[in-house]
């Protein structure tokens, strides 16, 4: 597929900088969407709004604690897992059989909430990391 006529780049232009400059620009370029150090000398220069990406540190913080919360629900759900695993080996005892039972179903009961929890934590950290 062709590019139109006019949307074709072909006047090129250089510009100098020292290492600090380049650096500066860099710095600044990394904050914003652009990708390239050219779209955003480009968007600059021809006064085009330049996305400028920050970042909410309490929004930071928050998340770190849901990711630990996170990783503390998945580990509950794992044990919980392997002690009613253990439980079903002992299922011979008709009293272990009616207690794996019951808690089979609290287990289901738990693993349902806690990946309703997770996908919840999930959603919420992405929509925070893109703001």
């Amino acid at each position: 597929m062709k590019k139109e006529k006019c949307a074709v780049r072909d006047k090129i232009m250089t510009l100098r900088m020292n290492k600090n400059e380049f650096r500066e620009l860099e710095r600044n370029r990394k904050k914003t969407t652009s990708k390239t150090n050219s779209n955003y000398v480009r968007k600059l220069a021809l006064n085009q709004p330049v996305t400028v990406l920050h970042r909410n540190e309490s929004i930071d913080l928050i998340v770190k604690e849901i990711i630990a919360l996170k990783k503390e629900l998945n580990a509950i759900g794992n044990n919980l897992n392997q002690a009613v695993h253990k439980l079903h080996t002992l299922d011979r005892i008709p009293e272990f059989r009616n207690w794996c039972e019951q808690y089979d179903i609290l287990r289901k009961q738990i693993q349902e909430n806690t990946n309703r929890i997770v996908i919840t934590i999930h959603q919420i950290s992405e929509s925070w990391l893109q703001e």
